[in-house]
């Protein structure tokens, strides 16, 4: 009877002592689990570093996102003068950006497979003229290459202690002398491209009584009668018709009217009409005129190509106010019938003729519908 109780009493201390408590039980089934799953749970250790990385990339990018519409939404709710600036700002360097990079890619695909400027389609040839200048005529300046004299000024100016507040101040008063064109709100823009319009517009008279100058140096009588007609059409308000123009091609291919025959003064005034500077001598002056010409003219074969159809609005805005005509206030479809006049005059001259496009600016502009505001 002892005998038996001393056994049971050594059953149930061992069977006490051998059966798990709950918390035991728990740890068993982990640890099982992790025998059991052992290989796919290395492998994800192995895997999850990358895996984490990019999460954590999508996650701050996702965040990031919000909190930026969060700071948009309260600028323009608040502050919308800012706002208009801040936004400006933030897509003028995407665009000048995006400029730099197109310009890369456009020279480097140039020089692969060995084409020359003439040969582009007319999009890269406008933004390689836009963004720099051609390698065949160095003189030549774009005005991504203005741009970049711009910020690099700014950048020396703001050097100084302090001085970028000054910078800042500066930018404020004089945004068109010193922000580029990227940084300029679409206000801006319409407001700063009638300034430089009416900049180039004074020179317009100037342009005209130089080629009332010129009729009794022409020794064509027919010439001279044509000269004069289109003269009194002008001073009169008249728009003149194409063949007016095309028909005084051979005074503008020599004497008096000829680019090398051009004198200093005239250079200046046509160089003003253009847009480029007149603070060179005049012989660097005539050379940058004529390259500037050959390069419209060369755009011009490559839009008569492409046609007038193709363009947007924009562009079709842009091609008319390089050529002379202010668009800014000119309806989209008058602006495409110019575009047409000016490219069925200039893709019947030959190079020696290229001062009649140069006076085309004046000429076909000057009357044009809309113009006189």
């Amino acid at each position: 009877m002892a005998l038996s109780r001393l056994c049971w009493a050594r059953t149930a201390l061992w069977g006490s002592a051998v059966t798990p408590r709950p918390y035991v039980t728990r740890r068993l089934q982990l640890v099982r689990a992790g025998l059991t799953w052992g290989a796919p749970w290395s492998s994800r250790l192995h895997l999850s570093p990358k895996a984490d990385v990019k999460s954590l990339i999508s996650y701050v990018a996702t965040k990031t996102k919000a909190i930026n519409g969060k700071y948009h939404r309260f600028l323009e709710r608040y502050f919308p003068r800012f706002y208009v600036l801040y936004t400006t700002f933030t897509k003028g360097l995407q665009q000048l950006w995006a400029d730099g990079k197109k310009s890369r890619r456009i020279k480097a695909d140039m020089a692969k497979h060995n084409v020359k400027f003439h040969q582009l389609s007319y999009r890269d040839m406008e933004h390689l003229r836009q963004v720099w200048a051609r390698d065949r005529y160095p003189e030549v300046h774009g005005e991504f290459r203005r741009d970049v004299t711009k910020c690099f000024f700014l950048g020396i100016i703001s050097i100084p202690p302090f001085a970028n507040y000054l910078v800042f101040l500066l930018m404020y008063l004089f945004p068109r002398q010193l922000l580029v064109r990227h940084f300029w709100t679409p206000k801006q823009q319409i407001d700063f491209l009638n300034i430089y319009h009416d900049i180039r517009k004074k020179s317009h008279p100037e342009i005209l009584s130089y080629l009332e100058k010129a009729i009794p140096l022409i020794s064509d009588e027919g010439l001279r009668w044509h000269m004069t007609e289109l003269c009194t059409k002008i001073q009169r308000g008249t728009h003149p018709a194409i063949h007016d123009i095309l028909a005084l091609r051979k005074c503008f291919s020599n004497h008096p009217l000829g680019m090398n025959q051009l004198h200093a003064v005239q250079i200046k005034a046509l160089s003003r009409a253009m847009l480029l500077t007149t603070h060179l001598p005049s012989l660097l002056l005539r050379r940058r005129l004529k390259t500037h010409t050959t390069v419209i003219h060369q755009l011009d074969k490559a839009l008569a190509k492409l046609g007038i159809n193709q363009l947007t609005d924009q562009e079709v805005k842009s091609a008319c106010y390089l050529r002379g005509l202010n668009s800014t206030h000119i309806a989209e479809e008058r602006c495409r019938t110019w575009l047409a006049e000016w490219l069925q005059i200039s893709c019947n001259l030959k190079e020696a003729e290229l001062s009649l496009l140069l006076h085309n600016v004046v000429l076909l502009s000057i009357n044009y519908i809309g113009t006189r505001r």
